[in-house]
């Protein structure tokens, strides 16, 4: 059986929801409030079919195709391969001495507009027709049931024309557009609420689709989607391999380091050293030549290079190769669903194979939502990376210093496949760090906690703290024979006895 055709609906991230575009000669229906976009999905359309090499004809019910024209060339549309058919009301009709307020008692019939339009079809023999708005034919005919009638014989008409039909719908008229969804072969839902706009396809007869709300944005360029990240949609890749840091005594803790396609969680408070860690692991691998992306959603790209510049990591050589990429997200103006986007991007067009995003704190502002949302994004941005053969590092900011130990601030431990924590220490009234591996699920690593510093030579991991008790609440129990406190001793330093004589 053979794939049946489809038209582009001009918007890429609507034909992948659709699953590849609307089916050749059917009719399908847009709904939203007002400002929501229903027209300028309708422009798209159209204009997808022009530069296709169709015949596009616009039906307009409401707006002057004048001042439609001019909209449209504000967000960058060309208009001129567009045929317009004007139906809307025009100022003379409301000064005009006539028994009704909007048409003329023959458009009111229905007569005069039916003739129009047959005409415009003949005349232009449309490969796509574009209505704005449907549910405008209410107003020509007496009852519910009429108007059933009325628009699936105006529908059915313009199919067997062999056009494929696209008309806006009123949400204020609820009756009116269930009405019109059981007559049309698929629904498009706009929305535009508190967390941002939305794209919802409601039916889709004959195909499958992505369900729920992918997030829209209308721009100078019309209007961009953003698909809701389905990791299972995507092919799989394989990589495998061990990825070091290139900090040998780091890379003991991990046994040789962290495996390829895996999910990282590096977690601490704030200020011990998890952007820098992460740094160190994708400058790793943007000098073997492996695409690395760096996105920052709670700091400036200036502080980060400043950052790595002081500790000797090569960021700038790095990015100016092309092997290293460090973005600024702000969260407040990106959605997860675009988010994903921009990632995908780069690892299907780009080949990118690691991935870091500082930090989970400044994510979760994208999601304004409940922390079941974070998790759920989180879950599939992590399995959809995993899934394409990248390694992802995920950094955790963690509120409390010292106390009770805490992996993660959030629900996210069964997300890793490898968790390496950083910790605060209080000795003797100073602050020390440690790092330690909590989980690897791909393989062993060493169970002992080691010192942790930060040099102007880069990262400094010690020899494992043997013998202390207690080192994950913060305040450790000390031998007198441990580093940090003969650190403390200038005496012992220097390999003297501070004993007293007996």
């Amino acid at each position: 059986m053979s794939e049946r055709a489809r038209v582009s609906t001009g918007i890429d991230g609507l034909d992948e929801i659709l699953c590849g575009g609307l089916f050749r000669e059917r009719a399908y229906m847009v709904t939203g409030g007002a400002g929501t976009g229903k027209t300028i999905v309708g422009l798209h359309f159209l204009t997808a079919g022009v530069d296709a090499g169709e015949n596009a004809l616009f039906v307009a019910f409401e707006e002057d195709p004048e001042d439609i024209r001019r909209d449209a060339e504000g967000l960058g549309f060309d208009t001129d391969g567009i045929d317009f058919l004007d139906l809307s009301p025009g100022a003379e009709r409301f000064v005009s001495e006539q028994s009704y307020d909007v048409f003329e008692p023959d458009v009111v019939e229905g007569d005069d507009v039916a003739a129009r339009i047959v005409d415009a079809v003949e005349a232009h023999e449309p490969d796509r027709v574009f209505v704005d708005p449907l549910t405008h034919l209410q107003y020509l005919t007496p009852d519910e049931y009429q108007f059933r009638q009325e628009v699936s014989g105006f529908v059915q008409y313009l199919t067997d024309q062999s056009a494929t039909v696209l008309f806006s719908g009123q949400q204020a008229l609820e009756g009116e557009r269930h009405t019109l969804e059981y007559l049309c072969d698929g629904s498009i839902h706009l929305d535009h609420a508190a967390k941002g706009r939305t794209v919802e396809v409601t039916k889709f007869r004959g195909s499958d689709f992505f369900s729920g709300a992918h997030t829209m944005r209308i721009s100078d360029g019309g209007i961009a989607v953003f698909t809701k990240l389905s990791p299972d949609a995507h092919q799989p890749r394989e990589r495998s391999g061990t990825l070091p840091s290139g900090v040998d005594e780091l890379d003991d803790l991990l046994h040789g380091g962290i495996e390829r396609s895996t999910v990282t969680v590096i977690s601490g408070s704030s200020g011990v050293g998890k952007t820098t860690t992460a740094a160190q692991f994708a400058t790793e691998a943007a000098a073997r030549g492996e695409r690395a992306l760096f996105y920052l959603f709670e700091e400036t790209p200036d502080t980060f290079h400043r950052r790595a510049s002081s500790i000797g990591l090569p960021v700038a050589d790095l990015e100016a190769s092309g092997d290293l990429v460090v973005e600024a997200v702000e969260p407040l103006s990106i959605s997860p669903d675009e988010f994903a986007h921009r990632v995908r991007r780069e690892v299907e067009t780009a080949d990118a194979e690691f991935v870091v995003i500082d930090g989970i704190s400044g994510y979760r502002l994208s999601i304004r939502g409940e922390e079941d949302d974070l998790v759920r994004e989180l879950h599939a941005l992590g399995r959809y990376l995993k899934r394409t053969g990248v390694t992802v590092v995920f950094i955790d900011d963690l509120d409390s210093v010292t106390g009770t130990f805490e992996p993660t601030s959030t629900h996210i431990s069964y997300l890793a496949d490898n968790i390496l924590f950083l910790r605060y220490l209080e000795v003797s009234g100073e602050l020390h760090k440690a790092v330690g591996v909590l989980k690897k699920r791909t393989g062993d690593f060493e169970r002992t906690l080691r010192e942790f510093e930060i040099t102007g030579a880069g990262i400094r991991v010690g020899d494992p703290l043997a013998g202390l008790r207690g080192i994950l609440t913060g305040t450790p129990d000390w031998g007198d024979d441990h580093p940090f406190e003969r650190s403390r001793d200038p005496e012992a330093r220097d390999g003297s006895d501070r004993s007293e004589p007996e």
